[in-house]
């Protein structure tokens, strides 16, 4: 079974967004992407988005996102106010790839004013391409990050 992503964007960021989720419509490893807009015409500031994004995934309405702005950096701090949420911007292969492995995290946020439109599809076809092991050395430190919410750490 794929996974269900959700995209969304800022005014800043239209174009990318459209591009990513047309090339995750075509990935082996999605089933389906909802668009959350921003659509032209339309204009909504980004922590609105990226919280409406996050809550889906949070509800579990969808696994993973893509949420993009000028930089990747306002919808990733917007995502994070989610409990349970962990974003970030990523704009290399390698940051994508531990993003999921070391750190299982449900979204990916890209600046559309940093990067070309080809890298962004790339890693965001790279990032629903990678799982999560919950066995692996990463496991602790996620459960940390997970307690941390909770206000129940297991050490400071």
């Amino acid at each position: 079974m794929g996974l269900r992503i959700v995209v969304t964007a800022d005014a800043a960021a239209i174009e990318y967004k459209d591009a990513v989720a047309a090339e995750l419509e075509k990935s082996e490893y999605v089933d389906s992407v909802t668009d959350l807009g921003l659509h032209a015409g339309e204009d909504v500031d980004y922590p609105h988005l990226a919280v409406k994004g996050a809550r889906m995934i949070k509800a579990g309405e969808a696994d993973r996102g893509v949420f993009l702005c000028g930089t990747g950096m306002g919808v990733a701090i917007s995502a994070n106010k989610v409990p349970g949420i962990r974003a970030s911007t990523a704009h290399d292969s390698f940051s994508v790839e531990r993003l999921v492995l070391s750190n299982n995290a449900q979204v990916l946020c890209l600046g559309q004013r940093v990067i070309g439109v080809e890298l962004a599809k790339r890693l965001a076809r790279e990032f629903v391409s990678y799982t999560f092991d919950p066995q692996s050395h990463s496991a602790a430190k996620v459960e940390a990050i997970e307690s941390y919410e909770t206000g129940e750490p297991e050490q400071a």
